[in-house]
This record gives C-alpha cells, structure tokens and sequence, in this order.
C-alpha cells in the first residue's frame, strides 16, 4: 500500500521519541501489504478496527492509535491522527470519521 504521509509519523516521534521503532515498524509493514478488504488486513493488523470511514490500528501494545483512511481498491493509506492511548481516549478524532 502506499502510505501518505510519513510526515505524520515523523512529526509525532520527534515529539514522542519513544513512539518512534513501533511507528516505523508500523509503516514498513503497511507499505509492503496487500490486503483488498479489511479482513485480509486484520491478517496481518488484528488490531485494526473500523470506525466510520477510518480504521484504528493500535500500535505499540496499547499506547499509541494511528487513525488511517484506507482505499483498499486503490491501495492507498492516508493518516489521518497519531495519537497516545490518553489522546485516542478523549474522542476528539471521531467527529473527522
């Protein structure tokens, strides 16, 4: 798939340096995958979770949220949030999902 953008990424682990191996990790498998439905993401991200048009990946056992909107047909991945488990948990994102 082809993620857009790192910059977020990057941006949120220069605020939170210790976000940054799970982070990266995060982006290198989804710029290898392959996955034509949500099901066949799960495979790889049992984590993912839909909500609205935005799936939630739990990163980093539990602390960190990457919201993402996906276009399986195109095999394209926007990040829409990087967040802290605390700042996923005050559900500001959701209005923008």
């Amino acid at each position: 798939m082809r993620v857009i953008s790192r910059k977020a990424l990057r941006t949120y682990w220069e605020e939170h340096p210790l976000s940054e191996g799970v982070l990266g990790d995060w982006f290198r498998r989804m710029k290898r995958l392959e996955a034509p439905t949500i099901v066949e993401l799960r495979k790889v991200f049992p984590t993912a979770d839909l909500f609205g048009n935005c799936i939630v990946f739990n990163v980093g056992g539990n602390n960190y949220r990457v919201i993402t909107h996906i276009n399986f047909e195109l095999q394209i991945v926007w990040i829409r949030f990087v967040l802290s488990h605390a700042e996923y948990s005050k559900n500001k994102w959701t209005t923008d999902c």
